[in-house]
Parts: structure tokens; C-alpha cells; sequence
């Protein structure tokens, strides 16, 4: 796997990152740890630019998340709530779990947007309940931009010192992009196995 993903990524550069950036924000296939960590190994072997690698990984998370925030700004909350109450197992939610959502949302929306970046889980589809709230479309990508920046910086730099440090560190990144995959499904199906609705 590991062979696959930098050859990947170095045949098709900068637009792959973007691609899969903002597919990991829609439908997330490969989480940013494994494609920005990659990205990260190709610039320690010379075959990308870490300036390029930081602009397509950030702009192609930014549009991803933009994808949700747009849904729910063009999607009345009250429409969603018969979606809500028939998948709610799968959505892990209540009802009013997204009622209170949506009012911190008007309180500290700006916030949560950019510390949810630095989470595994939640930083996706945290833009949907910014996008319900109605949160200002510019406070909303200037501070998805901050975060995702940051977080992109962060995983980029680990795959880079990996990379440039630790030849034989790329023997093993390819089985931990799969555990990390793996473990992101575990957690998923443990919490949909485990959840009860509030009250």
C-alpha cells in the first residue's frame, strides 16, 4: 500500500491531494492523517513542493467541508428532522441533540468550526450545523482555512521528518494507513452498536 500511494501521488501531484482532500470531507474513503501524512514522504523524496502540497491539501479540505455547510445553509432545519428521527442510529443523534447543536452553533459556532479540525472524528460534519445555524459564510472558510492549515502543516511535517529521517519508517506506514482506517470504522460501528437515544 505504501508503494501504491506515493507513486499515486507523485504521478498525479498536487490535483490528486486536492481530489482526495475534498473527498475525505464529503465521503471520507482515506482519512487526511494518511493522504497529508503521504504527501509529507513525497516532499522528503523530492517529488512535490511542501508549499504546493500545503495550498492543494488546505483548498481541497476547505471545499470539501464547504459541501456540507452548504447543504445545511440551502436545507431548513425543520426539513431534516424526519430524516433525523428515521436514521438516527446511524447518525449517532437525536433530535434534540441537533437542536442543541444548532443553538450553540449561534453562541460559539466560530470555535468549535476550528477546534474540530484538529479532531479525528466530527470535523467534517461539524459544516452542516454551521451551515443550519447560518453561520457567516466568510467566518465560516476563514476559520476552516485556519484550522485545516494548521492541521495540514502538522500532518505534512510528521510525513516529511519521516520521509527525510527514517528510510525504513516506510516499510510500516503502509499497514498503519490501514489500521488507522480500520480503527475509524471500529469506532463508527462501536458507537452506532452502543448508542441510546437521550431520555
Amino acid at each position: 500500500m505504501t508503494d501504491w500511494f506515493l507513486n499515486n501521488i507523485e504521478q498525479w501531484g498536487y490535483g490528486a491531494i486536492f481530489v482526495w482532500m475534498a473527498l475525505e470531507n464529503i465521503i471520507p474513503p482515506i482519512p487526511s492523517e494518511v493522504i497529508m501524512g503521504f504527501a509529507g514522504i513525497a516532499v522528503a523524496h523530492g517529488k512535490l513542493d511542501f508549499t504546493g502540497v500545503m495550498i492543494a491539501g488546505t483548498l481541497g479540505s476547505t471545499l470539501g467541508n464547504y459541501f456540507w455547510y452548504w447543504i445545511g445553509r440551502n436545507i431548513p432545519l425543520a426539513r431534516l428532522r424526519p430524516f433525523v428521527e428515521r436514521n438516527g442510529r446511524w447518525l449517532t443523534v437525536t433530535w434534540s441533540d441537533v437542536e442543541r447543536i444548532d443553538d450553540f452553533f449561534f453562541r460559539h459556532g466560530q470555535w468549535l468550526v476550528f477546534v474540530l479540525r484538529f479532531m479525528p472524528f466530527g470535523r467534517s460534519m461539524v459544516s452542516l450545523p454551521a451551515g443550519i445555524s447560518t453561520m457567516k459564510r466568510w467566518k465560516f472558510i476563514v476559520w476552516t482555512l485556519a484550522g485545516t492549515t494548521i492541521w495540514n502543516l502538522f500532518l505534512t511535517g510528521a510525513g516529511w521528518y519521516l520521509g527525510a529521517n527514517f528510510r525504513e519508517a516506510e516499510a510500516w506506514t503502509g499497514p498503519a494507513a490501514v489500521a488507522i482506517c480500520v480503527a475509524i470504522a471500529v469506532w463508527y460501528l462501536y458507537r452506532v452498536a452502543t448508542w441510546k437515544p437521550r431520555g
